[in-house]
């Protein structure tokens, strides 16, 4: 299998880390590939025209999209049930909560992208507030949740990792930490693990 990644890609940092916990690292290349907004690239918009990071490709040429289902797909791999629930009511709050953090890791990145590479006289205010007040927004609704430190390891600790590293890595002013004192403890616990070390975004 080939993973085509960023080393600054929070949805590329999600695979890694969950191909860590679930064993399958070794199995996995990884593919640098480089996508800029406003910029052409037509041999990665042969694999997707979506030209987003990561995918994984398989061995027989077939492309598995988007950071969750590729999560999925090795979860599967690995025996099922081990960082997404299989069936019940708790597959389906996983499901909800990550896709929260798949929206506002959007948010955050559209923030970026409004900030470093749109035009300064083009740039709108107000969207951009809009868009990184979902992001916090959502950071505050998971810091309000009580069994945070308690709660199993899965595809939202993961997720929420990945948030709040990218928060570190692009917005190191917007003080999270400070805000939010249960997810700065919820993080430092989850950074005591080797695959949340390993994957972490070189220095800005």
């Amino acid at each position: 299998m080939k993973l085509t990644f960023s080393p600054a890609s929070p949805f590329a940092r999600k695979v890694r880390i969950a191909a860590i916990e679930l064993g399958l690292i070794d199995k996995i290349e990884f593919v640098p590939a480089a996508v800029i907004p406003g910029q052409a690239n037509d041999d990665y918009s042969k694999i997707t025209p979506l030209k987003k990071l990561p995918v994984l490709i398989l061995d027989n040429g077939d492309v598995i999209l988007d950071s969750y289902v590729i999560v999925e797909y090795l979860d599967e791999l690995a025996g099922g049930n081990k960082l997404i629930p299989t069936s019940g009511s708790t597959r389906w709050k996983v499901k909800s909560e990550h896709s929260m953090l798949q929206g506002m890791l959007d948010s955050m990145l559209l923030c970026r992208y409004e900030a470093m590479v749109r035009p300064e006289a083009m740039r709108w205010k107000a969207w951009s507030d809009d868009h990184w007040n979902r992001a916090w927004m959502g950071m505050a609704r998971f810091n309000a949740q009580s069994d945070l430190m308690t709660r199993p390891f899965d595809i939202v600790s993961i997720g929420l990792v990945c948030v709040l590293g990218y928060a570190d890595f692009r917005f190191a002013d917007c003080g999270w930490r400070k805000a939010f004192p249960a997810l700065d403890a919820f993080h430092q616990k989850m950074m005591e693990r080797e695959s949340m070390k390993i994957s972490l975004p070189p220095a800005a």
